[in-house]
């Protein structure tokens, strides 16, 4: 596969959707990092830096991480070297507000988002994949109520960053439901439309 110069791209799906696990394969395409949320909080605590520090202090207090220091992390992490050639971020922006963050962390860089990749998965599928995954991990707390729940947190505060992003055009719609490489295939096939790609081999 011959990728462009550059990419930065985001991946959106629901709980259960496999985002997490075709951002890396997406990614690694394209030789960029994958960045969630998690990797990144995790990474500014193990680099002890001054975000580092406050996160620590905020998640041990119980607390959710408030916007403004999420797209603090963020920005620091784009800031890295292996970023400069692009990078697909997974869990942010996860609101309006971090949505607006993140064009301005990358309107200063002269930059944008190339493409979106939505994960459709139906509700009912993502809540049998969740299950089935607590049950093999014995997380007896991950009831049909709880992962219902979640995924209408999801359902609420995703549709209007997505409303956003298809004004813009940049949005593609993956079907993901099927096994990892034909997901996998939908997503290069959209990219490589985009002209992201230009010859596509997965």
């Amino acid at each position: 596969m011959t990728a462009a110069q550059s990419a930065r791209l985001l991946i959106v799906g629901p709980q259960g959707s496999g985002k997490g696990t075709q951002g890396i394969r997406i990614a690694d395409a394209f030789g960029i990092p994958a960045i969630s949320t998690g990797d990144m909080f995790r990474a500014a605590i193990s680099n002890g830096t001054e975000l580092g520090q406050k996160v620590t202090e905020i998640i041990h207090a119980g607390n959710l991480v408030p916007d403004e220091l999420t797209s603090a992390v963020v920005r620091e992490r784009l800031e890295q070297d292996d970023a400069a050639a692009g990078f697909l971020l997974d869990g942010y922006p996860r609101n309006l507000g971090q949505v607006a963050a993140l064009d301005e962390i990358l309107g200063a860089r002269g930059e944008e988002l190339d493409a979106v990749i939505e994960l459709v998965v139906p509700r009912d599928e993502s809540i049998e994949r969740l299950s089935l995954r607590a049950a093999e991990q014995g997380r007896t707390d991950d009831t049909e109520q709880v992962i219902a729940n979640r995924l209408a947190i999801y359902e609420r505060e995703t549709a209007p960053i997505l409303d956003v992003y298809r004004e813009r055009g940049i949005v593609d719609e993956i079907d993901g439901v099927g096994s990892l490489d034909e997901i996998t295939d939908r997503v290069i096939g959209a990219l490589e439309r985009r002209g992201l790609i230009r010859t596509a081999a997965v």
